[in-house]
């Protein structure tokens, strides 16, 4: 049974969105009365998609959980927005040792910052954990992508990669 007020932050870049974020998210509606999905958006950083389309993919892909808000913040740390939201948790994923390293020095770092916000680790099952934004690009271009690409990303990402990529082999 969840308690009155229980709200999270699940951030990332998602360029793009991915099953894996999707579980995430899945997860997070189930253990949060209400799930905070931000973009954070560095304005120095390329991004594959616009903050635009990364708003409109991430709304289309998850129009079905009904506890979750979708935001963006920019030049902020993720534990300032937390904080200027009134979320009580942070939500992170671990896939390997890697983002264990990672996201356990962040953990500290916050937990300096800011006590009484608690970061909590959801590890995705196996069929799952090696998917990312940057394998998902990785795997785009040669003959038959989309056959593997179509496993990784929710349909509406798929719908705009593959969009986004014949359009552009169309122009040149």
């Amino acid at each position: 049974m969840k308690k009155a007020g229980r709200s999270a932050v699940y951030a990332g870049s998602f360029d793009p969105l991915t099953v894996g974020h999707v579980w995430m998210i899945e997860q997070g509606a189930s253990l949060f009365d209400e799930l905070v999905v931000a973009i954070g958006d560095n304005p120095d950083k390329q991004y594959a998609f616009t903050l635009e389309d990364r708003l409109q993919m991430l709304r289309s892909s998850t129009k079905q959980f009904r506890n979750i808000k979708i935001d963006c913040f920019s030049n902020q740390f993720l534990i300032s927005y937390a904080q200027s939201i009134g979320a009580h948790f942070i939500l992170r994923g671990v896939r390997s040792q890697t983002d264990y390293e990672y996201e356990r020095v962040m953990r500290n770092i916050n937990g300096d910052l800011d006590q009484q916000i608690t970061t909590i680790f959801l590890m995705p099952p196996r069929g799952i954990a090696e998917v990312s934004s940057s394998m998902v690009k990785g795997l785009i271009g040669p003959e038959g992508w989309e056959k593997i690409v179509k496993d990784y990303v929710p349909k509406a990402v798929f719908d705009r990669l593959v969009k986004n990529y014949h359009g552009q082999s169309k122009s040149k």
